[in-house]
């Protein structure tokens, strides 16, 4: 991992991002480790980091626009945008019945490429749903792009269907670096890494 990817695993973990217990995630499946890139709204400087490493991951992409997906992409979609100086739109998840009842906020034209963004990813349902949103506008969509893969199965799933995955860092790097810099303990870093055996992809 570069240095700066490393320090935003620390840093994440120090502003609480990061927690052990025993959670249940949006997938339906229960983890020893949650994490909650919502907070980062309440870390700008973090928010920035984390800004400028998935700016830097989408230079390797091409695209038009940046389409994050609500509600935690939003603001790492916006702080990707003014790191870019490129255009933003995103899928709503419920349609308004007033004003211009909008499937999509944003300018676009069709047959533009939109980069999907989300803050991380466990499996690919949400994805797809935001993806199908935007092809229905005639976007074209290829790749997603997120801060943290969990990989559980997430990537096959995108690639099921044609996309392509790109990550920041991975759960098991995350893990690496949380134990490497003695954040967490050895009991904790082994007991999530015996989770993602038996949960990963």
């Amino acid at each position: 991992m570069k240095d700066n990817v490393k320090e935003i695993a620390r840093a994440l973990y120090e502003s609480g991002c990061v927690k052990f217990g025993i959670f249940r995630l949006k997938s339906g499946l229960t983890s020893p480790i949650y994490i909650d890139l919502r907070l980062l709204v309440s870390e700008p400087s973090l928010l920035r980091q984390v800004a400028q490493a998935l700016a830097e991951r989408a230079g390797e992409l091409p695209f038009d626009r940046i389409a994050g997906i609500p509600y935690a992409a939003l603001p790492i979609g916006v702080a990707m945008a003014l790191e870019l100086d490129r255009p933003m739109i995103y899928p709503r998840r419920e349609v308004k019945q007033h004003g211009t009842r909008r499937a999509i906020e944003g300018t676009f034209e069709p047959d533009e490429t939109a980069l999907l963004v989300d803050d991380l990813i466990t499996r690919g349902g949400s994805k797809l749903e935001a993806i199908e949103t935007l092809q229905a506008a005639e976007l074209v969509v290829n790749d997603v792009l997120v801060l943290i893969d969990r990989e559980q199965g997430g990537a096959a799933d995108l690639a099921e269907h044609g996309y392509s995955l790109h990550a920041v860092l991975t759960l098991t790097e995350l893990l690496e670096e949380l134990a490497a810099s003695d954040r967490i303990s050895a009991e904790q870093h082994h007991e999530v890494l015996a989770y993602l055996a038996q949960n990963s992809d």
